[in-house]
């Protein structure tokens, strides 16, 4: 089972980072300024896991990586970037599998 890892920034906001069962970093958030905020976004997380959810992406380099979208279109969190496309929609297979069931340990 993978986890969702919450830290508090040097600013003092909040973000979060979904691990795989290896320990592995799959997304992670944007800064929140409250933790009750990065606890909902992990709760938005942990349901926003259909096809839909994630958008496939390259960056100016040419590097792939994903994002993963509420319902609402708004990003929740982004992967690491990726050597190939079929790494990416592994990685993106990885989160639909491990955040529904994840447990959050918070390190603030």
């Amino acid at each position: 089972m993978g986890k969702y890892v919450v830290t508090k920034t040097s600013n003092g906001q909040y973000r979060w980072v979904l691990m795989s069962v290896n320990g592995e970093k799959l997304i992670t958030s944007e800064a929140y300024v409250s933790k009750q905020n990065c606890l909902a976004g992990i709760a938005s997380s942990k349901l926003s896991v259909a096809d839909s959810n994630f958008r496939k992406l390259n960056s100016t380099r040419n590097e792939p990586y994903f994002n993963q979208v509420a319902n609402n279109n708004q990003v929740l969190g982004t992967s690491e970037m990726y050597s190939s496309s079929f790494s990416r929609d592994m990685g993106i297979e990885s989160v639909k599998k491990n955040a529904p069931n994840a447990t959050i340990e918070d390190r603030t």
